[in-house]
């Protein structure tokens, strides 16, 4: 089984234009994600997404990222930067806070040494981790409040979800911790949110989660749609089907515009995203628009792949050891993922919203699009309920 726990903040790298004292400026955006412990992790999530991928490659893990590496790494980020540009580095699994609090300690200082060498001290960086929770205490706490970090932190919903399938390195449930967790980054002043793994299961009661919501006061969430195997053939218990997401989201919209209506705003990052895409053009989630984009997933040994699906050997497109982001953006192996054409299924020749989606993210297309039986979660969810988001955008948000 897999899934993907991204954290909310996308892995895109992009240029964009600003006018700045009535001059035009071009800046960057820049956004690099991590792995310092590579797929090492203290839990035995029964679906989890990296374990699988990373599976499949000649080298299952790499380890904690040595300091060499590290220094190298940051050396050639730093060679892409200009003063005022904007980059966000995010860290991910396996599990992050393996590679230990003194690791990420150093780290920020080996970046504010490196931006400074390299005369880019005016770059603004934003930090984020995700994180399972089971390590996290008050020094990570002030570690992250004094850093400003956006902390993802894994939660799948009540203990009755949750203890099915994120379990620790014994066998035994972890809700009691991660929700422990939880109550500690709100202590330390840290700004969170919640990835909670959708399982076709779990899609079946969208009232539990919407109670459990209320209950934690959760304000950010955003729902990862479980995913089969990489290249499996077989369809599984756990996995996301694509009617269960359509109704999942279907009752999860009439008490997130409920709540609305009451003043209370709670960002659900799909709602974010179809609004975002349908209403103002703006693709958010990588893949929403049928569009695969160059993002740079930076494995512990410092290789970089496109995307945290295709952490695999064969979609390797360099070394951030010895080449830059921008040397590695222009290798063959990133242009041909992004490039690479897909086939159109018959269930979306015919479609109303086909030149938005394109047929979505091509790794979600069991799941969330058409997984067979002729239907389409995403079309069937957009159907029922696309009018209903436009309602609550101009009256709420207007």
């Amino acid at each position: 089984m897999a899934v993907t726990e991204s954290i909310v903040l996308r892995t895109l790298g992009f240029l964009f234009i600003i006018s700045l004292c009535g001059r035009i400026v071009k800046l960057k955006h820049l956004s690099v994600l991590i792995k310092p412990a590579s797929s090492l992790c203290n839990m035995r999530c029964t679906y989890c997404f990296y374990a699988d991928v990373s599976g499949h490659r000649a080298v299952p893990s790499y380890g904690i990222m040595n300091p060499d590496v590290r220094q190298a790494v940051l050396e050639n980020i730093v060679r892409d930067l200009e003063d005022r540009d904007e980059i966000t580095l995010a860290f991910q699994g396996g599990e992050p806070t393996l590679a230990g609090l003194a690791w990420y300690e150093d780290f920020i200082q080996a970046f504010l040494s490196a931006r400074l060498q390299g005369g880019k001290k005016d770059t603004v960086v934003n930090y984020a981790l995700q994180t399972n929770g089971l390590l996290l205490d008050r020094d990570w706490g002030a570690f992250f409040h004094q850093h400003n970090f956006l902390v993802g932190i894994s939660l799948d919903g009540p203990a009755s979800f949750h203890n099915r399938n994120r379990l620790d390195a014994g066998g035994q449930g972890t809700h009691e911790r991660v929700a422990w967790s939880k109550r500690l980054l709100e202590e330390c002043g840290v700004e969170y949110n919640i990835i909670t793994v959708l399982t076709n299961e779990m899609a079946k009661y969208p009232e539990k989660i919407c109670r459990f919501m209320e209950d934690e006061k959760i304000r950010y969430i955003q729902f990862i749609p479980c995913l089969e195997d990489l290249n499996s053939e077989n369809v599984s218990k756990t996995a996301l089907r694509p009617i269960s997401f359509a109704n999942f989201y279907a009752v999860l919209l009439r008490w997130w515009i409920g709540n609305l209506e009451k003043g209370v705003y709670i960002s659900v990052k799909f709602f974010d995203d179809v609004i975002n895409l349908f209403l103002k053009g703006i693709p958010t989630a990588c893949g929403i628009d049928g569009q695969c984009h160059a993002q740079y997933i930076v494995e512990a040994d410092g290789s970089v792949y496109p995307c945290d699906f295709y952490v695999l050997d064969d979609y390797k497109a360099g070394n951030l050891t010895r080449q830059t982001l921008r040397e590695i953006f222009e290798t063959d192996t990133m242009r041909s993922f992004v490039l690479s054409p897909r086939a159109v299924p018959p269930i979306c020749r015919a479609c109303t919203y086909r030149n938005i989606c394109r047929g979505g993210c091509k790794r979600m297309r069991q799941v969330m699009y058409y997984g067979g039986g002729g239907i389409c979660g995403y079309k069937t969810f957009l159907d029922r309920c696309l009018k209903s988001l436009a309602y609550a955008v101009e009256r709420f948000f207007s």
